[in-house]
């Protein structure tokens, strides 16, 4: 899959894309190069450095290019001699979202329609966005960009024509210690000796490791044909048990639900689980206005994996992390 393949990632600097460019490095997976596109020169900085220390044998293959998904002329200089892109830059914090709308739909859904036009003109082969549990029926304006961004995405492969480029999503909820995600928020606060802000202990959200969330990428990658969303079959946890995980003597203060959050987060909602496939420990979800013929032929051929009756994935009525396996999860954060 990766066999001689440039890899371009947006958000290269951040959780996703330097974890995603170790596990390569690790793996030993035979890419050509890893472009990682970010704005951050210092944090590019940070990690080539790392990158030159750990994997002083292979870290010449990695690149690294300043710019902003915003700037369309970039993308398109950038993505020359690329075969596979990975959209992981986005604005993510909910209440920043509600304080600076237009900024996040710069990024979230202009920045992803720059992503698009940059692919097509570089001819990529395949296109992979990574979306979020939020964009499922949107309570905050975060979640309504990243819906947008993920149909932008999708849509695209009606109007491919005889372009080879392949556009699908993968949506999955926070990744465990991902930056701005509540574990490191909880952990900070217990470090430095302060109660648990705590928004409501009947609060749940799913977990996903982000070995779990690469392994799904790179499932997209070898099973996508333009279309999907790929989604994962993932537990959850209470906030009341994470809590008592890192520390359950500790004291918490209860600061009520901020505005747009969910008490429960959703992966497929009822209304669109009719398009739903069951692959086993994924979920395919397809949209019936994909017009491509290559994709509808796809498509019938895999029928059987339709899931008749409609449903609800959402991390309330799911399997749930024990407070001891919420305890590893931690463990295996801090050791990182």
């Amino acid at each position: 899959m990766f066999q001689n393949k440039s890899i371009f990632v947006t958000g290269g600097t951040g959780s996703f894309g330097k974890e995603f460019c170790i596990f390569l490095l690790k793996k030993k997976i035979p890419f050509r190069k890893i472009v990682l596109f970010s704005r951050d020169e210092f944090k590019q900085s940070n990690f080539f450095d790392f990158l030159k220390i750990n994997f002083p044998k292979d870290f010449t293959k990695i690149r690294f290019v300043i710019g902003d998904v915003r700037d369309g002329d970039r993308l398109k200089y950038a993505l020359n001699d690329i075969d596979i892109v990975i959209h992981a830059a986005a604005l993510k914090q909910v209440p920043a979202a509600e304080y600076n709308p237009i900024e996040f739909v710069k990024t979230n859904i202009l920045g992803a329609q720059n992503i698009i036009e940059a692919c097509f003109s570089n001819n990529i082969e395949k296109v992979i966005a990574l979306s979020t549990d939020k964009a499922v029926a949107p309570k905050n304006l975060y979640g309504a960009t990243k819906l947008c961004s993920d149909k932008l995405f999708i849509s695209t492969n009606n109007i491919i024509g005889k372009r080879k480029t392949k556009f699908s999503v993968v949506r999955y909820g926070n990744v465990n210690g991902s930056r701005g995600s509540v574990i490191p928020l909880f952990k900070h606060y217990d470090n430095i000796g302060k109660t648990l802000p705590v928004t409501d202990l009947e609060m749940t959200r799913f977990s996903i490791t982000m070995n779990d969330a690469i392994n799904l990428v790179f499932t997209a990658m070898k099973n996508s044909f333009g279309g999907e969303i790929f989604i994962p079959k993932i537990p959850s946890y209470k906030l009341s048990d994470l809590v008592k995980a890192i520390n359950p003597k500790k004291g918490f203060k209860i600061i009520g639900v901020r505005y747009g959050e969910k008490m429960h987060e959703e992966l497929i909602n009822f209304e669109e689980s009719e398009h739903i496939y069951d692959f086993g420990k994924y979920y395919v979800h397809f949209t019936d206005n994909l017009m491509s013929k290559n994709i509808k032929n796809s498509i019938n051929k895999i029928k059987k994996f339709r899931v008749k009756k409609k449903f609800s994935y959402n991390s309330k009525n799911n399997t749930f992390l024990s407070i001891r396996e919420l305890k590893k999860i931690l463990l295996e954060i801090s050791l990182f």
